[in-house]
């Protein structure tokens, strides 16, 4: 399966995207590599791209201006949407920084490629409003995690999305998108490894 097919495959899974609405796209994607440590979108950037990662793992993240701490919010993993949502949507500076915690790669697609789709068709319409909706669930469910959930119950739900994040990234970006310290992780991850 080539690249392209493996992203008109995944539009179809997220979207119902059909291959004739995929095929106006094709065009406009392009393929870029990120080194460990480059950024996809940086702070006070308008995000102009929205991206599929192809394999890699990319953080969101912003930084205290206090202490100078980054904690992370978000991790995007293979064979999913890399974009600073709100950003995007809206067009304006974006808060946080995104970036390659590792060697990236992905297709992506510009905002004036991407309005020109929803223009012209309607499953790619339909793609924007589910992108939108994902966001700001994304957003809702981090949120309440924070209330509702216990730091075991959020490490075992972020294994779960991201199944290849632990073994890619140091401890401490987990621990710090859990809001716990490493110490609290490792009895955490000790405990599990229990049961």
């Amino acid at each position: 399966m080539t690249e392209i097919d493996l992203l008109g495959y995944a539009l179809n899974q997220f979207a119902g995207m059909d291959e004739e609405a995929f095929a106006l796209s094709i065009p406009y994607w392009q393929k870029k590599h990120y080194r460990k440590g480059e950024f996809y979108n940086e702070y006070k950037n308008v995000c102009k791209h929205l991206g599929f990662i192809l394999d890699g793992v990319f953080r969101t993240y912003y930084v205290n201006e206090e202490t100078a701490e980054e904690k992370n919010v978000f991790f995007f993993t293979q064979n999913q949407i890399v974009v600073s949502y709100k950003s995007f949507v809206n067009q304006t500076p974006c808060n946080y920084y995104t970036e390659s915690m590792v060697d990236s790669t992905i297709l992506y697609i510009h905002i004036n490629h991407i309005n020109q789709l929803y223009a012209q068709s309607q499953p790619w319409e339909h793609f924007g409003r589910l992108v939108a909706e994902r966001a700001f669930n994304l957003a809702m469910e981090r949120a309440e995690d924070f209330l509702f959930k216990t730091p075991e119950q959020r490490y075992v739900e972020l294994i779960e999305q991201h199944p290849d994040l632990y073994n890619a990234i140091p401890l401490y970006h987990i621990s710090s998108y859990l809001g716990i310290q490493g110490p609290s992780l490792s009895r955490i991850r000790k405990r599990m490894v229990g049961r």
